[in-house]
């Protein structure tokens, strides 16, 4: 998790929505109306369109839809992923959106190891990996300069997310917080399955970085680590 200090904590949990949030001023009766109010405008979208839940592969733009929906479709089409895998992502990013709107000057929302990111100051996000011996011995920086930021992470070995790679952990930093959870699901597909640990940790970087908008990459695999892109990785006590 990114530096906590001096910063209100406060915890919402709706269903498989997650939320931590750490903010400069107290947000505890705001959150819970913010995470039902965007979990309603997924799930009434998805209500009846079962493509929209299920779908693997990318679905089409929907105009008339509601912007987080066009976000999670905007970005499954950019990842070459189906829409849900934006869903922690994007709600990460509304509800921290919305107490930035509403007043709040440094908000982090992490749903689930997706995270939203709006500080005054660079910050450090460690990145849990499972059983690999790099689990939270490795950080990310993030400047000052990157905020707001995206830092979302996905496995193949830890948690209940579809994954059809084995990558311990795959971290993506982007301006969009949606699209770094959809391209972390992407890139967590390409690693460990049809080439080796090495292979699929480089091939999963290229990929990562020719998508328009992803900043950064970091890939653990067992003992092994691979970073590109505007990334400065820290060694955590």
């Amino acid at each position: 998790m990114p530096d906590m200090e001096e910063l209100y904590s406060c915890a919402v949990r709706v269903k498989d929505t997650d939320l931590h949030i750490l903010s400069d001023c107290d947000v505890s009766g705001q959150a819970v109306d913010l995470a039902l109010q965007y979990r309603l405008q997924v799930e009434t979208y998805a209500n009846g369109r079962p493509e929209f839940i299920h779908s693997l592969v990318p679905l089409a733009q929907d105009r008339q839809a509601p912007p987080i929906i066009r976000d999670m479709l905007a970005a499954g089409r950019k990842a070459s992923v189906g829409p849900m895998a934006a869903v922690a992502g994007v709600i990460a990013e509304y509800v921290g959106r919305a107490l930035l709107a509403a007043g709040c000057n440094e908000v982090i929302v992490e749903n689930g190891g997706d995270i939203f990111l709006h500080r005054c100051r660079g910050c450090t996000v460690a990145i849990f990996a499972g059983e690999s011996p790099l689990s939270l011995e490795v950080g990310v920086r993030v400047g000052e300069q990157l905020m707001p930021a995206g830092v979302c992470t996905s496995s193949g070995t830890v948690g209940h997310s579809l994954s059809f790679g084995r990558a311990d952990s795959v971290t993506v930093l982007a301006q969009s917080t949606a699209l770094a959870d959809a391209v972390a699901t992407r890139l967590g597909n390409e690693v460990g399955v049809s080439a080796g640990k090495d292979r699929g940790i480089q091939r999963a970087l290229r990929l990562g970085m020719e998508i328009e908008g992803i900043r950064a990459v970091v890939v653990i695999c067992d003992d092994k680590i691979g970073a590109v892109g505007d990334v400065e990785l820290v060694k955590l006590k």
